[in-house]
């Protein structure tokens, strides 16, 4: 079968790596794909929100499956564009429709699915421009840190927690009257801060029956100790120590079982990936946020675990018959840490030559911001520029493998947290 991955990143990368080893997979083809994609599969100049280009690159390259990465193209409503063309409409599609897609595509949509269908999150209320008065009095009733979210994609940034109520006002207004996130931003979710250890869950989804995938920690700071703006991800882990057998009985049938019961209550057939952010507060787990897709870079640490062939998992999650699969889960510990340029999550200069890249390491380089440019080089093209994943027999030892291999890797401003898992 040809297989089409849609996404330039190293959540692509890893796809890409995990998808050529399976011998149901002929030809791989990534759409727009990096340096890291490239040496193994067939880089297609298309973006992930053209989507007539990807549909004439389907028929050209007689496409069975495509694997649709970030969440622009979901929310934009790729799958259903997809489907209303009889020459794309049997596709494989790994990723859900339009409807779907307002789980993460707006965080109003969202928490009122959470409140609906009982499943615990945190207290919240929407506003905009037009009531822009009654969030400011809102927020004077909440006790601080504040949390403010676009209700929009804002690429990961469109969180701030802040301490002081002041402040908090004043970014609600550069929110909502001059548009700090753009269009994400039109609608502000403020919500009350949960405190705890956050996590991620995934399910990959049939439309009809679920698997769980192996859990991760992220850290999304730029900063050691959770500090400063955040990112895409500085680095992951899994599995989580901390979710033993009660908290994971905890998750599935407060949060797991729920989703699954609202959406089937709310008529959402949902094909495709689950993200669902966690925060355990005290010892109960409660929701931060739905996602449509596989986070970054927590792929790279969950697809090595998977000892499946994925195009079977993926076939399976197709047609619908993902119960029929017995999902095998190696019990090592993956560990992720990601290198990014100097002034990212901010202004950052690109083209730089990286060097260092371990060809044979037993560690695995997941390319996320590169390219080759003309002298044949891999140089920088991004904020996270490539993240180092290594196995362990816990995520001690898997974290030091991935520190030991990052240290190889230089390129101008290079940057990376020193701190991944200090929190476990």
């Amino acid at each position: 079968m040809n297989i089409l991955i849609i996404g330039a990143g190293g959540r692509e990368h890893a796809l890409a790596w995990k998808l050529s080893k399976s011998l149901n997979c002929e030809n791989l083809y990534v759409a727009p794909g990096n340096a890291g994609t490239e040496k193994f599969c067939k880089n297609l100049p298309i973006e992930a929100n053209n989507f007539e280009g990807i549909k004439k690159a389907i028929i050209k390259h007689s496409i069975g499956m495509i694997i649709i990465g970030p969440e622009d193209p979901l929310v934009n409503g790729i799958h259903d564009y997809l489907v209303s063309d009889k020459n794309t409409q049997k596709l494989a599609i790994i990723g859900p429709k339009k409807v779907a897609a307002q789980l993460e595509g707006s965080k109003e949509f969202a928490k009122e699915f959470l409140k609906r269908h009982n499943i615990p999150t945190a207290k919240y209320k929407s506003f905009t421009s037009a009531t822009i008065d009654l969030g400011i009095k809102y927020l004077e009733l909440m006790s601080p840190p504040y949390v403010l979210k676009a209700d929009g994609l804002a690429a990961g940034k469109g969180v701030l927690i802040i301490k002081d109520l002041d402040e908090a006002k004043a970014q609600l207004k550069e929110m909502l009257l001059n548009d700090k996130f753009g269009k994400a931003s039109n609608k502000v979710v403020i919500e009350e801060f949960l405190k705890g250890i956050e996590l991620s869950c995934f399910l990959l989804m049939d439309g009809k029956n679920y698997k769980i995938l192996p859990m991760a920690k992220d850290y999304k700071k730029i900063g050691e100790k959770d500090t400063g703006l955040n990112t895409g991800g500085m680095g992951a882990i899994s599995p989580v120590p901390f979710v033993d057998k009660s908290f994971k009985e905890k998750i599935k049938n407060l949060i797991i079982d729920p989703t699954i019961k609202g959406l089937k209550l709310d008529k959402i057939v949902f094909q495709g990936f689950i993200f669902i952010g966690l925060i355990k507060v005290g010892q109960d787990p409660y929701v931060i946020e739905y996602n449509v897709r596989m986070g970054d870079p927590e792929t790279e640490v969950v697809f090595p675990r998977i000892k499946n062939d994925i195009v079977e998992l993926f076939m399976a999650t197709a047609r619908k018959n993902l119960d029929k699969i017995n999902l095998e889960i190696d019990n090592r510990a993956v560990a992720t840490i990601m290198a990014v340029s100097g002034g990212y999550p901010e202004n950052y200069q690109k083209g730089f030559r990286i060097n260092g890249i371990g060809e044979d390491s037993e560690s695995l380089f997941f390319h996320a911001g590169t390219k080759i440019n003309f002298n044949g080089d891999v140089v920088t093209s991004g904020g996270r520029v490539i993240a180092v994943s290594s196995y362990g027999k816990d995520y001690n030892e898997a974290i030091k493998k991935s520190y030991q291999e990052i240290k190889k890797i230089s390129f101008e401003g290079m940057n990376y947290r020193k701190d991944i898992g200090f929190d476990l």
